[in-house]
């Protein structure tokens, strides 16, 4: 999301029938609509590869995995975000064209513009949906996953995944994936640690 918002406060059903015209996305936040940024050739990729992965991780089970365009439906039509993937394991999903309202996954590729939000105030909402399991920050500076799995309590556990030889866990969808083919054919500069 960008600092772009529209003047006014409209409703979840203006917003819905607008942004099924809209030329560009755009997310919706209790009244409020933000333009979305558009994204680099690296994080298209790591994107890319991601929905390669899970889709065929996945192929035998009842989970679809969707990109970029499809929105995850927050706190009753009060937010509407479109993470860069989702994975949801719910039937009821597919009474909606345009929404997931159950997601199991939700993973962002984070970029320059958007990380502070994705970290923040974006994941105080998704934190607010009963059917997330997985939280997942994919970096697109450097070789990097971070998994938040929700635990018993609403807790919540992190784990990192750093370089290439790391392979992520994703618990909720019993998942093994490769930092290597997350990051195939991706050349990133890792960010160097300003302490060393």
């Amino acid at each position: 999301m960008i600092a772009v918002k529209s003047d006014h406060s409209i409703s979840p059903e203006e917003y819905l029938e607008r942004e099924r015209h809209s030329p560009i996305k755009h997310e919706y936040l209790d009244g409020d609509v933000y333009a979305m940024a558009g994204t680099s050739k690296s994080h298209n990729i790591i994107s890319l590869n991601l929905a390669l992965l899970l889709r065929t991780g996945l192929k035998s089970s009842p989970c679809q995995t969707f990109i970029a365009d499809i929105k995850v439906n927050i706190a009753n039509e009060k937010c509407y975000f479109y993470p860069d993937l989702v994975v949801t394991c719910n039937d009821e999903d597919d009474l909606n064209a345009y929404a997931v309202t159950a997601p199991t996954v939700i993973i962002e590729v984070l970029s320059e513009s958007t990380e502070s939000f994705d970290r923040g105030k974006k994941f105080q909402y998704y934190r607010t949906i009963p059917s997330l399991q997985d939280y997942i920050l994919v970096s697109s500076q450097d070789y990097a996953v971070e998994i938040f799995h929700r635990m018993e309590g609403d807790r919540w556990m992190l784990e990192t995944y750093q370089g290439l030889e790391a392979i992520a866990r994703i618990a909720s969808l019993d998942l093994n994936i490769p930092l290597a083919e997350i990051y195939a054919t991706v050349e990133l500069t890792p960010v160097e640690n300003p302490a060393s």
